[in-house]
């Protein structure tokens, strides 16, 4: 089994937004505070392997109950809510290199945004960080346990999703591509991005996730990466088809393989 902890379910902004006093961001419910979307993976043959590494990652992991040193990241896309934090792996790079895993474009992007993680003679102290290149549905062993990377559409930018035994993590998508769809379907827990109702160019609507979530026949569907034009937590649960549910930052889950 997987033990799944949602380190943050929020979209680019964060939420509450700076300056913002709607309802959600004001609410006093702990569910609507969401911070950007990130996971960290337990598996059962003792490894620990990070999704995603956005700004708000040291927060993220101070206020776990326990500390958790990851043996992998796993990133999805090059933007910046997903990669911005990198740097605050440096904790984490010794002795041993920290493992991050990522497409040709995403490995390039992190490579300029962190030059000096890369360079011969590094200053002391930078992150110690080990590249590698991950090919879409070219399964990989990763901290001991085996990672299938799925191909996903967010707008014009392939990005990845993750198959990981039972669990399948898809964020910021628009479309999943149909040779994704077998490998992707049947998941006792399915992790799935949801921006909001209004339609956008680049994320599926609520909506739109709820369909592709009922066509994939997850066991039960956590929405994440959503702003603050959700409603807020409470509301927007109950307004949900069965087994598919609102994702909130500390939220565990047991995925069965």
């Amino acid at each position: 089994m997987l033990k799944l902890t949602i380190l943050g379910s929020g979209t680019s902004c964060g939420i509450p937004v700076i300056g913002c006093d709607c309802p959600v961001c004001t609410s006093t419910d702990p569910r609507d505070k969401r911070l950007r979307t990130s996971a960290l993976i337990e598996t059962s043959e003792g490894g620990t392997i990070l999704i995603d590494c956005g700004p708000d990652f040291r927060q993220q992991m101070l206020r776990l109950p326990r500390a958790v040193r990851p043996d992998a990241v796993l990133l999805t896309h090059k933007h910046h809510d997903h990669v911005g934090g990198i740097d605050d792996l440096r904790p984490f790079g010794w002795p041993d290199a920290v493992q991050i895993y990522a497409d040709e474009d995403c490995a390039d992007d992190v490579r300029s945004r962190f030059p000096y993680s890369f360079v011969e003679n590094k200053y002391p102290g930078v992150p110690n960080l080990s590249l590698h290149t991950l090919h879409p549905l070219q399964s990989c062993r990763i901290a001991g346990t085996e990672v299938l990377p799925l191909p996903v559409m967010h707008g014009k930018l392939p990005i990845l999703g993750f198959r990981i035994g039972g669990l399948v993590y898809i964020t910021d998508i628009s479309a999943l591509p149909p040779e994704a769809v077998p490998y992707a379907s049947g998941a006792s827990i399915l992790v799935l991005g949801a921006l909001r109702h209004k339609p956008h160019h680049s994320h599926e609507t609520v909506e739109e996730a709820c369909a592709l979530a009922q066509r994939l026949q997850a066991r039960d569907t956590y929405l994440i990466h959503m702003c603050h034009d959700m409603e807020c937590h409470a509301e927007a649960e109950r307004s949900l088809p069965a087994h598919i549910h609102l994702a909130y930052d500390g939220l565990e889950l047991v995925v069965e393989e």
